[in-house]
C-alpha cells in the first residue's frame, strides 16, 4: 500500500497538465473561437474579440517595454470607456499589478495611494488629469503618466505636452506580442483600495488565480447564457468592475459601455443594443423604477440585473418586474473581489406575490459556486441558530478571498482571524440556510454603492477651528440608502453654520462624502469620554 500511495504522489506535474489560472485565458480562447463577435462597444467606436485582444497585447507590450513586469504597480483613474476594458486585460498580462482607482477621490487620498503603491505608471482619463496633476505636487512617488483622449468627455482640460497619449502609448507595438507567461497563479494581480474603518484606504490585493475563479463563478451562478449584451453601469473601479468584464470575455459577450450614468443615457443605450444583463448598486434600480414611462424600452425578453448592498424595497422590485427587469441580489466585499453571496431564486418563490418574493430577495443568500465556506458566528466562536434572529458574523472562505492588505501585516491577521476572513458585517442565517447582513460594520456608511469612512469625515470636520467634538454616523436616506450625517460640539465660543462645515468639508475632501446634515449639542459619552455611537445612531432614526 505504501508503494501505491507514493506512486500517486510521484505522478509529476507539468506544462502539458497544468497552467496557472489566469483571466487572460478567457480572452485568448474567446478571441481564438468568436474573433470577429463585438466584444466592446462605446458611443461610435466599437472593437470585436480579435481587435480587443491584439489592443490589450499592444498595452503589454508597451509596459514591458517600459520596464514593468511582475509586482510593478499600474494605477488607472478612467472612466467605463474600451480603455478601461483593456487595462483589466492588458496590465495583468504584462505581469504587472492593476491599481483602479476610485474617479469620485480627492487628490490628497489619490496621493496616497501612488505612493502607498509605488505605482510606476499612471493611465488618467484627459477630464480627471487635474486631480491627478494636484495628487502628484504631494506625492514622493512622479509615475510616468499615460492620457486617455475622450471626445465623448464632458471637459477637455489642457494638459503638458510632453505627456504620452494612451493611443500612441500601444499603437506602436506588435499586436501579436507574447507576454511573458504567468509561473505563479498567486502572483499579484490587482490593487483595490477599500475605506475599511480608518480614515485612509487599505490596499486589496488580489491574485490571478482569484480573479479566474471569480470570473467562471459567476456566470455558473448567474447562470449566463453565451454571447450575454451586458451594459456597464458598474464603475470598473468597483473590485475591477465587480469581474464582469472578465465574465463577459469567459462567455463571449457584447460589453456596452457607459462612461456616466443617468437613467436617460442607460435607457437609450439598453434599448439601441439590445441588452440581456446590467449590474448596479441599488439606487440605480431606484432611479430605474422611478423614471418617466416614456423613457422606458419595451423588452421581449427578461432584462437580469444584479445589484449588491441594501436591497431594494418591494415597490422597486415590482417596478422592475413589470419593465420585464429580474433582479438578483448579492452580497460580497472589495477583500471578496466583489459579490460572493446571492440570493439564489428558489423554484416554489415564483407562486408568491411580489412583496413575498421581495422579502426572500431581502436575504443576501448562499454562496457563490467559487466560495468555499460562509458562516455567521455567534461571540462564543460558535456559528449561531439557523433561526433568523441569533446574529453574528458574518465570515468567509475560498479563493475568491484576498491576498491581504498591502502593507498592512496587523490589518491582514486580523482580518483572517480563526482561518475565516472577518467581514466584519452582522447578520442571521434562516432555517433554509440563507444568510440576511443586519448590520453594517459600525464605521463604514455606504451612499449609493460607495464606502464612506465615518474617520475620515470626523478627521475633516475636527481640522475646521470651530469643532470642538465630532462623530458621524450612517442616516438613512431614500435616493442613496446611507448619507453621513454629523454630531458636533463647536468649540467654546466658537460659531458655524451647518452649511459652513458642510461646505468645509465638500472643499477638503471627496465632495460624496460630506454631511448631508450637521446636528450640534453636547455629544453622549461613556465614563471614560468615548462617543456612544450607538445612542447616535438611535438619535438618527428620530431625525428621518
Amino acid at each position: 500500500m505504501g508503494t501505491t500511495m507514493q506512486a500517486y504522489d510521484d505522478l509529476p506535474r507539468n506544462k502539458a497538465n497544468y497552467a496557472p489560472l489566469t483571466i487572460t485565458g478567457f480572452l485568448e480562447r474567446t478571441a481564438d473561437i468568436f474573433p470577429h463577435r463585438p466584444a466592446v462597444i462605446y458611443e461610435d467606436r466599437s472593437y470585436n474579440w480579435a481587435e480587443t485582444r491584439s489592443r490589450c497585447r499592444q498595452l503589454a507590450s508597451a509596459l514591458n517595454a517600459r520596464g514593468l513586469g511582475r509586482n510593478d504597480t499600474v494605477s488607472v483613474l478612467l472612466h467605463n470607456t474600451p480603455e478601461m476594458l483593456e487595462c483589466q486585460f492588458g496590465v495583468p498580462m504584462a505581469g504587472c499589478v492593476l491599481n483602479s482607482i476610485n474617479t469620485r477621490l480627492d487628490a490628497d487620498t489619490i496621493s496616497y495611494i501612488i505612493d502607498h503603491a509605488e505605482c510606476r505608471l499612471f493611465i488618467t482619463d484627459r477630464e480627471l488629469y487635474p486631480i491627478v496633476a494636484e495628487a502628484l505636487e504631494t506625492s514622493e512617488f512622479s509615475p510616468e503618466i499615460i492620457i486617455v483622449d475622450d471626445v465623448n468627455a464632458g471637459t477637455q482640460p489642457d494638459v503638458p505636452t510632453a505627456l504620452v497619449d494612451y493611443e500612441r502609448f500601444i499603437g506602436a507595438q506588435d499586436p501579436n506580442y507574447t507576454p511573458p507567461p504567468l509561473e505563479d497563479e498567486w502572483q499579484a494581480m490587482a490593487l483595490n483600495y477599500t475605506s475599511g474603518t480608518t480614515g485612509r484606504p487599505k490596499g486589496v490585493v488580489y491574485h490571478h488565480r482569484g480573479a479566474y475563479l471569480m470570473g467562471m463563478g459567476t456566470a455558473a451562478s448567474w447562470a449566463l447564457p453565451m454571447h450575454p449584451r451586458y451594459l456597464y453601469t458598474v464603475p470598473m473601479f468597483h473590485c475591477n468592475g465587480w469581474g464582469h468584464g472578465w465574465t463577459m470575455a469567459l462567455m463571449a459577450g457584447t460589453i456596452i459601455c457607459l462612461r456616466a450614468f443617468s437613467p436617460e443615457k442607460f435607457f437609450e443605450q439598453a434599448e439601441k443594443h439590445n441588452i440581456t444583463h446590467f449590474g448596479g448598486a441599488p439606487i440605480i434600480m431606484n432611479m430605474l423604477a422611478s423614471a418617466p414611462d416614456d423613457l422606458k424600452p419595451k423588452f421581449d425578453h427578461t432584462v437580469k440585473a444584479m445589484t449588491a448592498g441594501a436591497p431594494p424595497p418591494a415597490s422597486v422590485l415590482e417596478a422592475m418586474a413589470h419593465m420585464n427587469y429580474e433582479i438578483m441580489h448579492v452580497y460580497g466585499l472589495t477583500e471578496t473581489y466583489g459579490h460572493v453571496l446571492l440570493a439564489a431564486p428558489q423554484e416554489e418563490w415564483r407562486a408568491k406575490t411580489i412583496s413575498e418574493q421581495a422579502e426572500l430577495n431581502a436575504r443576501q443568500g448562499v454562496m457563490f459556486t467559487n466560495l468555499d465556506g460562509a458562516a455567521v458566528i455567534g461571540e462564543d466562536g460558535k456559528p449561531v441558530p439557523h433561526d433568523g434572529q441569533s446574529m453574528g458574523e458574518i465570515v468567509l472562505r475560498g479563493n475568491v478571498v484576498m491576498k491581504g492588505y498591502l502593507k498592512d501585516p496587523v490589518e491582514t491577521e486580523k482580518a483572517f482571524k480563526s482561518g475565516w476572513f472577518q467581514s466584519g458585517d452582522l447578520g442571521v442565517v434562516y432555517p433554509d440556510g440563507y444568510i440576511q447582513l443586519k448590520d453594517r460594520a459600525k464605521d463604514i456608511i455606504i451612499s449609493g454603492g460607495e464606502n464612506i469612512s465615518s474617520v475620515e469625515v470626523e478627521n475633516t470636520l475636527y481640522k475646521h477651528p470651530a469643532v470642538d467634538v465630532a462623530a458621524v454616523v450612517a442616516m438613512p436616506d431614500d435616493k442613496w440608502g446611507e448619507v453621513p450625517c454629523a454630531f458636533v460640539e463647536l468649540a467654546s465660543g466658537a460659531s458655524a453654520s451647518e452649511d459652513d462645515l458642510i461646505n468645509y468639508c465638500a472643499d477638503n475632501m471627496a465632495r460624496f462624502k460630506r454631511p448631508k446634515k450637521i446636528v450640534f449639542g453636547e455629544l453622549p459619552k461613556t465614563a471614560t469620554g468615548k462617543i456612544q455611537k450607538k445612542v447616535l445612531r438611535d438619535k438618527v432614526k428620530d431625525l428621518t
